[in-house]
C-alpha cells in the first residue's frame, strides 16, 4: 500500500481517519486528494457485467466487490489493520447498454460514434467497508451526460491519442483538447469516476466530519459550476 499525499492547501485541517481507496485511477485519487488523506490499497476484480445486468446495479455490484477485494488484501499484509475501505465503479450507460472501456481504437471509435450528439447516462457506486465491524455501506450517483457533435477528425485526433483507451464509453470529460461534453447540468465528478459530495454524506454516516470547504474545492478544481451539490449534501447539513 502507497501513502498519497494529503488535502491541498487551503482546505480546512485534514481529519484524522484511516482511509484505503480502493483505486489506482488517478482521477480518483486526484478528486479523493481535495478532501481526505488516504492510503492506497488498490482492488482488482472481474468487471465482467452479469448477462441481463441493469447499469445501475452493475456498479453497485463491483464497488462491493472491490470494497471487500481491498480489505481482504490489506488484512492479509497487516493483521488487526483498522480503518475504512473505499471503493468506487463507474460506467458509461447508452439506452441500458454497458459500454465498458474499450479494447482497441476500432472499438473506441464505435463508442465515439454511438454517443456522438446525443445524452446518456454515467453511473458511479461507492462502497465504504468498516474494518472494524464489517459495516458497509454504499450510495449511487447518477448523471445524464449531454455529447456534442464533435466532427470525425475531431474524433480521430482524440482516438489516436491514446487516452479513449482506458476510459469508459471511450472518453474523458475532463480532456482539454477533446472536450466531448457540453451542456452538462449534473454531478461532473461523478462522471470522472468519484462523486464527492455523495461520498461527503456517505463518510458522514460513519462519523466522519467533513471538510466545509469541499464544493468549492470541487468546483474551482474541476472548473465547474455545480448546480447538485446542495441538493445532494442537504441530508448532512
Amino acid at each position: 500500500m502507497t501513502t498519497h499525499s494529503t488535502i491541498d492547501a487551503g482546505l480546512d485541517a485534514p481529519v484524522s481517519i484511516s482511509l484505503f481507496l480502493a483505486s489506482n485511477s488517478p482521477r480518483r485519487k486526484q478528486l479523493l486528494a481535495l478532501g481526505w488523506p488516504f492510503t492506497l490499497a488498490p482492488a482488482e476484480v472481474d468487471e465482467s457485467p452479469l448477462p441481463g445486468e441493469p447499469s445501475a446495479d452493475y456498479v453497485l455490484r463491483l464497488a462491493q466487490e472491490k470494497a471487500r477485494a481491498a480489505l481482504s488484501a490489506a488484512a492479509a499484509t497487516v493483521p488487526g489493520l483498522d480503518g475504512t475501505f473505499l471503493a468506487a465503479d463507474t460506467t458509461v450507460s447508452d439506452a441500458g447498454a454497458i459500454l465498458g472501456k474499450p479494447a482497441d481504437a476500432a472499438e473506441a471509435r464505435r463508442m465515439l460514434v454511438r454517443l456522438r450528439g446525443r445524452t446518456h447516462q454515467v453511473y458511479t457506486a461507492l462502497a465504504l467497508l468498516r474494518s472494524a465491524d464489517g459495516l458497509l455501506l454504499t450510495d449511487r450517483c447518477a448523471t445524464d451526460v449531454p455529447m456534442r457533435a464533435y466532427t470525425d477528425a475531431e474524433m480521430e485526433a482524440y482516438i489516436a491519442s491514446g487516452d479513449p483507451l482506458d476510459k469508459a464509453g471511450a472518453y474523458a470529460i475532463q480532456h482539454p483538447g477533446f472536450h466531448p461534453v457540453e451542456g452538462l447540468s449534473g454531478c461532473y465528478a461523478n462522471v470522472m469516476g468519484l462523486p464527492l459530495c455523495h461520498l461527503a454524506r456517505t463518510l458522514n454516516k460513519l462519523g466522519q466530519p467533513i471538510p466545509s470547504s469541499l464544493p468549492a474545492a470541487c468546483q474551482s478544481t474541476l472548473g465547474y459550476t455545480c448546480t447538485v451539490y446542495e441538493q445532494v449534501l442537504r441530508e448532512i447539513n
